[in-house]
């Protein structure tokens, strides 16, 4: 099983968007408080759309709390890890495997990665950007592992219109 896990998230636009990818790909929420924002702001139900009443998502008092509820394999995001996000086995569906992202400001704590340090990843970019976008970075780590996984039971064809709707145009 997928998990996404946001540590303290600030921006609700972010976290709504995250939703629907969550939504999306079968994939669960964890929250860690305190959040940023109400999760009834205006702004997480625009980013997700009519999609996040479906989302199967958890928030905890504080990541002690996530940890002590939650087992598996670990995976921290962070601008300071060493190995490509691409780098890691992700392919065994039966694994609960956490996606670990930090809030946009500050990232993760080191005291919490520091245990960590042998899962912790960062995606290869240029000197000229810090971190890209948490939205976009979840979407990234979550499709990599859903292809280790060959997508399992994602669709890949549209469910709303026929098979050959732009041929019937």
């Amino acid at each position: 099983m997928l998990n996404v896990v946001l540590f303290e998230p600030e921006i609700p636009g972010n976290t709504g968007n995250i939703m629907r990818t969550c939504v999306a790909t079968h994939t669960r929420l964890h929250l860690i408080e305190p959040l940023g924002f109400s999760m009834d702001e205006k702004a997480i139900k625009r980013s997700g759309v009519n999609y996040i009443e479906h989302c199967d998502y958890t928030i905890y008092k504080n990541i002690d709390d996530f940890f002590e509820k939650n087992s598996g394999t670990y995976y921290f995001l962070t601008r300071y890890g060493h190995q490509p996000h691409t780098s890691f086995d992700y392919s065994n569906p039966e694994e609960n495997i956490y996606f670990i992202f930090g809030k946009e400001s500050t990232g993760i704590p080191r005291e919490i990665l520091k245990p960590y340090l042998s899962h912790c990843m960062r995606m290869p970019m240029t000197d000229k950007v810090r971190a890209l976008n948490l939205s976009n970075t979840v979407a990234i780590m979550v499709y990599e592992a859903l292809r280790q996984q060959d997508y399992l039971d994602l669709l890949f064809d549209e469910p709303h219109k026929s098979k050959t709707f732009i041929e019937e145009a």
